[in-house]
């Protein structure tokens, strides 16, 4: 029998949340505007280092991020396979995270290097094979690591406490990358794509320390079954997508995650573009919504365990459809721009406490649903499938977003269709969210938790930590 993990062991796991969640955010909410700038940052002394040119509607940007997350979902299953079936005297996903951490702090630091400084297609091809490096770094250490959440939440108390507190360090991590402009601008002196550059290399320095803590304290054999899995990458990922409640969740995922991606890389436009505010201002609004989102992780823990996931899961999506509704038309009502940005950061945080805590706690029961009925633990490719699920889902935002974006781009603030593009993003992402939840409303959470229950009752429980 394994142990089950103490509040302190899964609070170190998610110190390592932390870490990752700082290097995605800085270029989840960085790389477009870093690489795209709109008028107000060229203004400011910021360079075009990508040609922004147009191809076919879609831009150098846009296809760079696309294919990016496309080569991240596909590479998924693969390091899932490699993790389910490692043999090693440190367990299956603990040596994966140990050799990830420092190569994707290093490489998330130069994909805002660019060779030359000026609009080139060497910086096109250089941001190609970083964004390629970056996405592989992030899957060798975030598929294994995703892996241990089902193994070190082994009851339905401990999986939603765990996914609360991965939730948590992952705010804290994205909050702490969209300081970036604010930490520059403390480097001004020495330019601005200079500033950033500088102020991304300390924040990974930061994240890879905060992805090694749980890599080292963590002992993965007392908690997870080790046992290799014997069946194939590929086999496994097929045997993975028969599951009907599996399927029905990936679905919902990924129509939430086109909606979610096109929100969070639009969100430093809305503000700077829609609103009319500085850059700096991204952090104080994720701040406020960071806030309210803390405020509202106690009664979602306390209503998830009473209520179920699902009610509540439902209920998160239909809420985020209202708040990108809202995100459209903003700079267009009679609000003053900081007051307005305040709405949206409010209405966001409910949906985004919610959906920042439950899915990972539902992927949990259906892999430990699916582990009682096969006799195989493929945990990490349940969180590998919904991954190369949702990051398809993301490249596609990718190229909506930098493709819609531009639409307006050159209209003067104040004429007629000026951020019509932005707006079209928002509104998009409102459409998405919405139909997301009326298909994951299918999923039988009722019958997932009646299986686990019923083996639970069997095995006679686990292990308590002493």
């Amino acid at each position: 029998m394994k142990k089950e993990a103490s509040n302190k062991i899964l609070w170190i796991f998610a110190i390592g949340q932390l870490g990752w969640s700082i290097l995605s955010g800085i270029v989840s909410n960085w790389m477009v505007f870093f690489y795209q700038p709109s008028g107000e940052e060229l203004a400011k002394g910021q360079i075009e280092f990508l040609p922004q040119t147009v191809f076919l509607g879609l831009t150098a940007i846009g296809l760079i991020g696309a294919v990016g997350r496309i080569f991240d979902a596909v590479t998924d299953p693969f390091v899932a396979g490699k993790s389910d079936g490692l043999k090693h005297r440190l367990g299956r996903r603990i040596p994966f995270m140990r050799a990830a951490a420092i190569p994707f702090g290093a490489v998330t630091v130069l994909m805002f290097c660019s060779p030359v400084n000026g609009t080139s297609g060497w910086n096109t091809a250089a941001l190609f094979v970083c964004a390629m490096l970056f996405y592989l770094c992030m899957t060798c250490y975030c598929t294994p690591f995703n892996a241990l959440i089902p193994e070190l939440g082994r009851s339905q108390k401990n999986r939603i406490n765990l996914s609360t507190y991965i939730s948590v360090t992952y705010f804290f991590g994205t909050a702490v990358a969209y300081l970036v402009p604010n930490i520059a601008a403390l480097f001004g002196s020495r330019g601005y794509a200079g500033s950033y550059r500088i102020t991304i290399g300390i924040l990974a320095v930061v994240a890879v320390i905060c992805m090694l803590i749980p890599a080292f304290a963590i002992d993965e054999n007392a908690y997870a079954d080790t046992t290799p899995s014997s069946t194939g990458a590929f086999k496994s990922l097929v045997e993975t997508f028969k599951n009907k409640d599996f399927r029905l969740f990936v679905a919902s995922d990924i129509l939430y995650w086109v909606g979610l991606t096109l929100f969070q890389t639009g969100l430093s436009f809305y503000i700077t573009v829609l609103l009319g505010l500085d850059a700096t201002w991204t952090f104080p609004m994720f701040a406020i919504m960071t806030f309210v989102s803390f405020v509202c992780y106690l009664p979602v823990n306390i209503l998830a365990k009473k209520l179920g996931k699902k009610k509540l899961i439902a209920f998160a999506f239909i809420f985020f459809a209202f708040t990108f509704l809202v995100t459209g038309f903003a700079g267009l009502l009679p609000i003053p721009a900081a007051a307005y940005g305040v709405i949206i950061a409010v209405l966001a945080a409910v949906p985004m406490a919610i959906l920042g805590i439950l899915p990972q706690a539902v992927v949990a029961d259906i892999s430990e649903a699916d582990k009682n009925q096969t006799g195989e633990s493929r945990s990490g490719m349940f969180y590998a499938a919904r991954t190369f699920a949702f990051k398809m889902g993301q490249s596609l935002a990718m190229l909506l977003f930098t493709s819609i974006a531009v639409i307006n781009k050159d209209v003067a603030r104040g004429q007629a269709g000026f951020g019509l593009g932005y707006r079209l993003t928002a509104f998009i992402a409102a459409v998405l969210c919405l139909a997301g939840g009326l298909v994951f409303i299918r999923y039988d959470e009722k019958k997932i938790i009646a299986q686990i229950e019923a083996n639970d009752s069997q095995a006679g429980g686990v292990e308590d930590e002493a």
